[in-house]
């Protein structure tokens, strides 16, 4: 009998965004915007909040779920982005994103997610950890048309 593949992983996030408190722009980010990003001690990482689909749960739900577990935030999602797969910890992995704007709420650290920081979009680019996670940012931006 051979090797069945293992199966794919299922997790949804958002590219959560909001309009700035101040009307400071910084030098190359006149796009208006702030990017939130969570930072998980247990990998050490800047991400954008995501994760597994629970049984009989949507990505699209898993994802509002995911952004209002990591960051404390209600959102109202929007734009469909690109989807990322890789492989987490020896299985496929599968995580759908969307665009959503922040709709109001507070972070509390948690175990999972100790940090948030909300960056322009330029500044979320270089703190991010992964390349396809910076790719994200571009297509929110494209996304919005501030691209």
């Amino acid at each position: 009998m051979a090797d069945e593949p293992a199966p794919v992983v299922r997790a949804a996030g958002c590219v959560l965004w909001r309009r700035p408190r101040t009307a400071r722009t910084v030098a190359g980010d006149a796009d208006g915007i702030e990017i939130a990003l969570v930072h998980r001690p247990k990998w050490d990482d800047w991400s954008h909040p995501k994760g597994k689909l629970k049984r009989g749960e949507t990505a699209l739900a898993a994802a509002v779920r995911e952004v209002r577990e990591e960051t404390g935030m209600s959102c109202v999602p929007g734009a469909v982005l690109p989807t990322v797969r890789y492989t987490a910890q020896g299985r496929p992995k599968t995580v759908d994103y969307w665009a959503a704007e922040a709709a109001g709420g507070a972070f509390v650290p948690g175990d999972e997610v100790d940090r948030l920081l909300w960056l322009p979009p330029g500044r979320a680019r270089e703190r991010l950890t992964r390349e396809q996670d910076r790719e994200l940012v571009d297509a929110l931006l494209a996304a919005l048309n501030l691209h």
